[in-house]
């Protein structure tokens, strides 16, 4: 009887300490201003005011070591931002959203993707059809694994938000796989 307790203990332990994390973690920090000056070479961006249209701007990429991100950055968002680290499939912040709204990056505020675009890919994690402006996001050949993909990077920080493959919906046929602790999730009020 008592290998039975400690074995369901054991499979029980992980839920209750990420229900635990959930409840306890810190709070999460604002979003960075997404015009503010960056201090790297100049790219052109859209950006997406709350409430307003998209604008087309021209603003300097955000450069900063590894040291300042980690010091600015929670654990989990530094090591999938920074370090191009993965979440777990279905266990993660934005997965299952369905409210109305924008996603930025978490790291600079770079409007990324639309809720419209959003899709039940079915794999756990976030997956978009499109993001708000091409420009907006930066495409790298990926060869760390057996198979070669396609990482996303946000163009104005350089954070590793996830990869983009081509077995999604139609007419595009593209997926935007994105980790959620690459993203910040800016609810639309008016469309709820």
């Amino acid at each position: 009887m008592r290998s039975g307790t400690s074995r369901r203990a054991f499979l029980i332990a992980p839920f209750a300490l990420g229900g635990w994390w959930l409840v306890f973690r810190p709070p999460a920090r604002a979003l960075p201003d997404p015009a503010a000056e960056g201090n790297g070479p100049s790219i052109s961006l859209t950006l997406c005011p709350s409430g307003g249209k998209p604008v087309r701007r021209i603003l300097k990429k955000i450069l900063k070591t590894n040291a300042e991100w980690r010091a600015e950055l929670a654990p989990e968002i530094y090591q999938v931002t920074r370090c191009a680290g993965t979440e777990f499939a279905f266990a993660n912040r934005f997965w299952d959203e369905h409210r109305a709204g924008l996603y930025r990056c978490t790291c600079c505020a770079t409007a990324l993707f639309r809720s419209e675009q959003k899709f039940d890919s079915g794999t756990g994690w976030p997956s978009f059809t499109a993001p708000i402006a091409p420009e907006n996001l930066a495409e790298h050949e990926d060869r760390t694994l057996a198979e070669i993909r396609t990482e996303v990077l946000c163009s104005r920080c350089d954070a590793h938000l996830g990869h983009v493959f081509h077995d999604g919906p139609m007419p595009l046929g593209l997926r935007y796989c994105v980790n959620s602790a690459a993203l910040a999730f800016i609810e639309d009020k008016t469309k709820s």
